[in-house]
């Protein structure tokens, strides 16, 4: 496994034409961009070589066996031109070739080949060798027009974003590859993020969510955790069964990640892609005597029913939302992408030991302040906080004035932190919550309250979103809905209050 090249670059020439006279291909670019990011992120420049002469009908050239047969890692660039050239199917089949007298095509189960694709071609038509290949799609497909839009700068800023992107994974992922071959020349262990232990089934999604999957699987793998399916799904019915269901056996958690498009559907089913793996997790969950696999299902929050132009997806999401079959196991979420991070990472974080209260040894007591009409608007705050290992109270709100007011007092008394949630409830009540603050000495209270925020919520108006007070530690504003995010701050004061004890 000694390489004179790290990276060989197998493409169609007509594919490095610029499109602009006078700007440079986009092989040239996609060369010169690895390069230096990769310098970047191995600290030495990587060799890169790939054939710039224009062969025709040349001879298969000794000069390419001989770099391929040196060469650590193979970037072949799919496009129509590419796979309709001979030439390039000669440089695939060279570089396997040379790859089983060099340590194989896998090295600790990661490919020695990068399918990066320019252009769209149906994965049918892609080579049989690398069929089976996650690739790397500069690309994407309009879900109005059905055309695909290429990343490309010319194509302008979003495009250009997006392009550099996909780069930075691909990057990434030969960096990890070369530095793993590396230490098995010295008989090193590869530095590598360390595996979490946990594998987490991501359904692959329909083409209008393509990016939303990738920035959620980018962030999985830099946590260590293992994202499955780590190859394309069948594109038989049958045979897509069988690998989810072994996947899926894998698995802590799935994530399925529902759009307004119904996505492809396998020969022999009826059912797209998407839905199947829904229905075979749902199954998971029901027969599963693995009480730790869960599911996340997730809608975009401008997803609109009566806005889903394909017939069988409004009935997918209408029985995602409506029938219990379909969220077996699961919770269903339609929040904005950042807030499904939170909840994933929440899934996979390890199992906290619950606050303990420096006071009396007990869970952490957070007295949960919120006037009636903000109930509901309360419970998923709750039930986050309860969920973190914290006792939630709330005000009493059944009973005479007399027993009411005692209980507040008593609340106020015993708590370790207030939460008070400001939102339908008038300035004069918010007053009136901040004066009992300052009363709770009065009530028996011999310590300081360990952390004091007020939760700024909806409806939003010029008054709440000037309010300050230094009569709490923290102001917390959240006109869009409650999401676990926002509650760092105040947590964070918890933390600090018991002597960094979480």
């Amino acid at each position: 496994m000694n390489f004179e090249q790290d990276i060989f670059i197998s493409y169609a020439h007509v594919d490095n034409e610029a499109l602009i006279e006078g700007q440079i291909g986009w092989i040239d670019g996609l060369h010169r961009a690895l390069r230096i990011r990769l310098t970047q992120l191995l600290g030495e420049e990587p060799k890169i070589w790939r054939d710039p002469r224009l062969r025709g009908s040349d001879i298969f050239d000794q000069v390419i066996v001989s770099q391929l047969a040196q060469t650590a890692v193979l970037v072949s660039v799919l496009s129509p031109r590419y796979i309709r050239s001979e030439w390039c199917r000669k440089e695939l089949e060279g570089f396997l070739q040379a790859a089983e007298q060099s340590g194989g095509v896998h090295i600790d189960h990661k490919s020695r080949i990068f399918k990066v694709i320019k252009t769209h071609v149906p994965h049918e038509e892609h080579p049989p060798e690398i069929q089976g290949l996650l690739g790397y799609e500069f690309f994407q497909i309009d879900p109005q027009s059905g055309h695909f839009h290429e990343f490309n700068p010319v194509f302008g800023p979003k495009a250009e974003r997006q392009y550099w992107a996909r780069l930075e994974d691909l990057a990434q992922d030969i960096r990890q590859l070369l530095e793993m071959i590396k230490a098995h020349q010295i008989g090193a262990e590869p530095q590598t993020v360390a595996p979490s232990g946990t594998t987490v089934y991501l359904a692959e999604t329909s083409f209008d969510l393509s990016q939303e999957r990738d920035q959620i699987r980018r962030e999985l793998e830099v946590r260590g955790h293992i994202v499955l399916p780590d190859r394309h799904l069948p594109l038989q019915g049958p045979g897509l069964e069988r690998q989810v269901r072994e996947d899926l056996g894998r698995c802590k958690l799935s994530i399925h990640l529902i759009g307004a498009s119904y996505g492809i559907i396998p020969d022999m089913t009826e059912h797209s892609a998407v839905e199947l793996q829904n229905v075979l997790a749902a199954e998971r969950s029901q027969h599963s005597q693995n009480s730790d696999f869960s599911r996340l299902i997730w809608l975009p929050v401008d997803l609109k029913i009566d806005k889903i132009e394909d017939a069988r997806q409004r009935e997918f999401v209408t029985a995602l939302q409506n029938a219990p079959v379909m969220q077996a196991g699961a919770d269903l979420l339609q929040t904005t992408l950042e807030e499904l991070k939170t909840v994933i990472q929440d899934k996979l974080a390890p199992h906290k030991q619950a606050p303990r209260s420096p006071a009396n040894g007990g869970p952490t007591r957070i007295y949960l302040i919120c006037d009636q009409r903000d109930l509901d608007d309360v419970a998923p705050l709750e039930d986050y906080l309860f969920d973190q290992g914290f006792e939630v109270m709330e005000p009493l709100f059944e009973g005479d004035e007399a027993e009411v007011s005692v209980e507040h007092r008593e609340s106020l008394r015993i708590c370790d932190a207030v939460l008070i949630y400001y939102g339908h409830a008038s300035e004069v009540w918010l007053r009136g919550k901040l004066r009992d603050l300052r009363k709770a000495p009065g009530y028996g209270r011999t310590t300081p309250i360990g952390a004091t925020t007020i939760y700024v919520a909806g409806p939003q108006d010029s008054r709440k979103a000037r309010l300050r007070t230094r009569e709490v530690d923290v102001v917390i504003r959240s006109f869009n809905g409650f999401s676990p995010k926002v509650l760092a701050p105040f947590l964070a004061s918890i933390e600090l209050r018991n002597g960094g004890q979480s």
